[in-house]
């Protein structure tokens, strides 16, 4: 059995751009999308912190960034499906 695809969102307590890309990834389980969901805090290390302050909520599919600031869920959906 082929294993499901990982996203990762990064982003950060108290920060609703973050809470709003994590209901559209849901969204996107919902309509039947099947994938892993890694929530990385990026307050919980220096580097990521540095790397991502100014550019979350960040999603990253299968190691590829393919949205900032605001969840692209067409971008994530054609990645997902490619």
């Amino acid at each position: 059995m082929p294993s499901r695809p990982t996203v990762v969102l990064y982003g950060r307590p108290d920060c609703h751009l973050c809470d709003e890309a994590r209901a559209g990834l849901e969204s996107l389980r919902a309509d039947g999308l099947a994938f892993d969901l890694d929530e990385i805090d990026i307050e919980s290390d220096d580097a990521l912190l540095r790397r991502y302050v100014e550019r979350i909520p960040v999603v990253v599919v299968e190691g590829e960034v393919v949205s900032e600031l605001h969840l692209d869920a067409d971008a994530v959906r054609a990645k997902l499906r490619s």
